[in-house]
């Protein structure tokens, strides 16, 4: 089965971050078209306003969900409902019930307060949920325990997502024995490339985009989100066929 790829195509990132950040509506569609031609599964975007804030309002996610969908997107989109847009639990809960285009999966993050009721209303409202994990860095275990606690009551519904701080195997065969949900695996910056070839050994899905890394796997500065998932694609063959095929998924 080929390795699920998602691609970040903004993040956090800004235009001081430089060329390969789209950042407009537009150039997040033609962007999210590039990344999907070359080999991207999924589509992660962060809706921003014009001045470049990140926004969770519904006259913001709604015109880039339909622009990129309308432009020929055709895999799933996910959006981050996360503090980042918004600081407030109420606040999150109040703009997911506002949407009215509605993304195929929302990212929600279990070190943040407030995390399983906002996941619970994006089932609601028929949206899938990634739950974002990380482990091995400053966080600690807290947002793991936090998930644990949570009843995943539609397994097929939610997708552990674990943001790893180093390409560390022990971290990923600590995922055994967690809830059977679907797992995606993915590091940011130096530790980008690293856990993305952990991922495909393990046979997690990945991640890749200039949402979480600005440089190639040989060092060079990529020149947009197309290059970056086409890299990852190149690699995952590699590393995938070294495997028995067992994931972390299969636990």
């Amino acid at each position: 089965m080929r390795t699920l790829l998602l691609a970040s195509v903004n993040g956090a990132r800004s235009a001081a971050d430089g060329p390969a950040v789209p950042m407009s509506p537009a150039d997040l569609t033609e962007s999210a078209l590039a990344a999907v031609a070359v080999g991207a599964g999924e589509v992660l975007v962060h809706p921003r306003t014009p001045c470049g804030r990140e926004s969770l309002s519904p006259r913001v996610v709604g015109p880039v969900l339909a622009a990129m969908r309308g432009a020929g997107v055709h895999v799933p989109l996910s959006v981050p409902v996360c503090i980042g847009a918004e600081p407030e639990p109420a606040g999150r809960l109040e703009r997911v019930r506002s949407w009215t285009v509605l993304p195929d999966r929302a990212v929600v993050h279990f070190g943040e307060p407030g995390a399983g009721e906002l996941a619970r209303a994006l089932l609601a409202r028929g949206i899938s949920v990634d739950a974002l994990v990380p482990v091995g860095g400053p966080a600690g275990p807290e947002p793991m325990a936090r998930f644990l606690a949570w009843p995943v009551r539609e397994p097929g519904r939610v997708r552990l997502v674990v943001e790893l701080a180093a390409a560390d195997p022990a971290l990923v065969a600590g995922l055994r024995g967690l809830p059977p949900v679907a797992v995606l695996v993915y590091g940011r910056e130096a530790a980008a490339w690293p856990v993305l070839r952990l991922a495909a050994r393990c046979g997690t899905g990945a991640r890749t985009g200039v949402g979480d890394v600005l440089h190639l796997p040989d060092g060079q500065q990529a020149r947009s989100n197309a290059e970056l998932v086409a890299a990852a694609r190149e690699l995952i063959p590699r590393d995938a066929a070294a495997t028995s095929g067992t994931t972390a998924a299969n636990r």
